[in-house]
């Protein structure tokens, strides 16, 4: 199935519109809780929800820094970080460029700089936790597309007719494919782009799967922060699916990488996360 370029709602949205502090996703209006943090993935601080704004947090002095990972692509962060913290990545293309798991904040020199590397053609998120200011940066580059994974639509917190829903593999741009493994959330995303790591290509995996620090690894799980495990067959299965494309670097939503040889890494992580899960290897405990 491709994107479907129907809108997802036809729900107009405020000028205003909030930010959760915790996970830096932006909400029409405020509510009692962030159902993205309430859910056992994420989480709500002690003290209960705080909700922020983009003049408050540019206020605090935030400001969005842009740095080369490789050729034609660009890594997004915030100083001082926002919400989770991810750091979105911008893949350039001559047909046009993705801005993957944009920000939960912006400001008018990072979005000058996009728009000075190409601007974007879509927008997506790997999943809910790294939606951002999604609808943000759309309006900010000039009313772009903004794709949200089918299962994953009920997430959204802010609609707006930018927004249009996607399934099962996209070519969105050429040699940039879309496709949803699941696992972390249903719709769990990542990014094959063809072209990177000089020819042999690059994974943008979100945390769908993870890579760890010592770089020859990736990580499977339902919830990082509250370390709650995938089961063995899916992680096998999420290995399965992405294995169907050749890359050499995969990339997280942070700044960790597995710079090299990352297919068969993904593979080797996957079956270590089974037999472990499994019990093979509970003799070492």
């Amino acid at each position: 199935m491709g994107v479907d370029f129907c809108p997802a709602s036809d729900q107009t949205v405020p000028m205003s519109f909030w930010i959760c502090a915790t996970c830096a996703v932006e909400h029409a209006e405020k509510t009692d809780v962030c159902a993205i943090c309430e859910d056992e993935r994420q989480w709500v601080p002690a003290h209960g929800q705080v909700w922020t704004s983009l003049p408050e947090l540019a206020a605090a002095g935030t400001a969005v820094v842009v740095t080369e990972l490789e050729p034609d692509l660009y890594g997004l962060t915030a100083r001082p970080p926002v919400g989770i913290g991810q750091q979105a990545k911008l893949v350039r293309t001559s047909a046009g460029n993705l801005l993957w798991d944009p920000l939960g904040y912006l400001d008018d020199d990072g979005v000058a700089r996009v728009r000075e590397l190409g601007g974007a053609a879509y927008i997506v998120a790997s999943h809910p936790h790294m939606f951002g200011v999604q609808v943000e940066w759309s309006r900010a580059l000039g009313g772009v597309p903004v794709l949200v994974a089918e299962a994953d639509l009920g997430w959204v917190a802010r609609p707006d007719p930018v927004i249009q829903t996607w399934s099962d593999d996209v070519e969105i741009l050429p040699g940039i494919t879309l496709s949803q493994p699941g696992g972390h959330f249903p719709g769990s995303a990542v990014a094959h782009w063809a072209a990177g790591a000089e020819g042999r290509g690059v994974l943008l995996a979100g945390d769908t799967l993870h890579a760890n620090p010592d770089r020859t690894s990736v990580s499977f799980m339902r919830s990082y922060p509250n370390r709650i495990p995938l089961s063995a067959a899916v992680a096998e299965r999420i290995a399965a699916h992405v294995s169907r494309w050749s890359f050499d670097r995969l990339y997280n939503n942070f700044d960790g990488v597995v710079p090299a040889d990352a297919r068969a890494a993904v593979q080797r992580s996957a079956a270590r996360h089974a037999a472990w899960a499994r019990g093979d290897f509970d003799h070492l405990t």
